[in-house]
């Protein structure tokens, strides 16, 4: 059986520290290797604009080892665009719909506080945003083995194929 890959990669929390700190040079490496070659949509709250975005993230290669291949931060900042938006307002989710476009296979990373995961992955299935994906949790799932079970529950229902 083959294996579908992800055709997007939608980052939640995209204006937080840890993709400020972890995230975005890992984009960065896997864009320098030729492992990324999909749209990158970012999803947060602050109203930024996308120069603001591409700031940041050529803040953080600054800040985590410098930047030492320019093609590959141009391509980088070439896949992103943004969103932005409350996790509980649908029109967020009607959003990031138009801007995933053609994709039919994305990857959700969420990189937020874990009490949003269920509101994320919720928005999600009622936007018809969760078939044929993948969904990413950074932290810890739940915070102890009933709310752990209780998300994954939610997830499973939600998400299909």
């Amino acid at each position: 059986m083959a294996i579908s890959r992800s055709d997007a990669l939608v980052l939640f929390g995209v204006t937080g520290d840890l993709a400020h700190k972890m995230t975005f040079p890992a984009l960065y490496a896997m864009v320098k290797r030729g492992a990324l070659k999909v749209p990158v949509i970012g999803v947060a709250f602050p109203s930024w604009s996308l120069t603001r975005l591409r700031k940041r993230v050529t803040d953080s290669i600054k800040r985590s080892g410098g930047i030492d291949d320019e093609r590959a931060l141009h391509n980088l900042l070439s896949l992103l665009t943004y969103v932005s938006g409350d996790y509980k307002d649908p029109a967020t989710f009607t959003a990031l719909k138009k801007a995933l476009g053609k994709a039919h296979r994305p990857a959700y990373y969420l990189a937020i506080p874990p009490v949003l995961f269920g509101t994320v992955i919720k928005g999600l299935g009622a936007a018809k945003l969760a078939e044929h994906v993948r969904v990413i949790v950074e932290k810890p799932l739940g915070s102890d083995l009933a709310s752990a079970r209780d998300l994954n529950r939610v997830a499973r229902c939600v998400c299909s194929g």
